[in-house]
């Protein structure tokens, strides 16, 4: 079975939209992370910081390799397929720990955008 370049270039723009969607969760997590500190006690503000600063770097590396996928580049299509992996990964996680209601989200986007991510990219 032949795959059709048309194949590739929706996996491409779905990529694109997928990685930015990831992106903005991401920025919102900040927000909320951020909003939450200035309305409760941080009872370790080391640890949130390091969230904060962590979940920022991974929203530029999202939207990065997004940019990637819509230049038609090959850079962004590893650190998505690995992000996307390590959250299928995690969502596994938070799924068998009962937390349902986040982790069946975040396995659909993850499995979805590493498929996109996958076959986003051709030579």
């Amino acid at each position: 079975m032949q795959i059709t370049d048309s194949f590739y270039e929706k996996s491409r723009n779905a990529a694109v939209w997928l990685l930015r969607v990831e992106s903005l969760i991401l920025v919102g997590i900040v927000l909320y992370l951020l909003l939450a500190s200035v309305f409760s006690t941080a009872t370790w503000p080391s640890a949130l910081i390091g969230e904060i600063v962590f979940a920022l770097i991974g929203a530029a590396g999202l939207f990065f390799a997004s940019m990637g996928f819509a230049r038609k580049r090959s850079y962004g299509r590893a650190p998505a397929v690995l992000a996307n992996a390590i959250a299928v990964g995690v969502s596994y996680y938070m799924i068998s720990g009962g937390l349902l209601s986040v982790g069946i989200p975040l396995a659909i986007l993850g499995a979805t955008t590493f498929v996109a991510a996958l076959f986003g990219y051709h030579e």
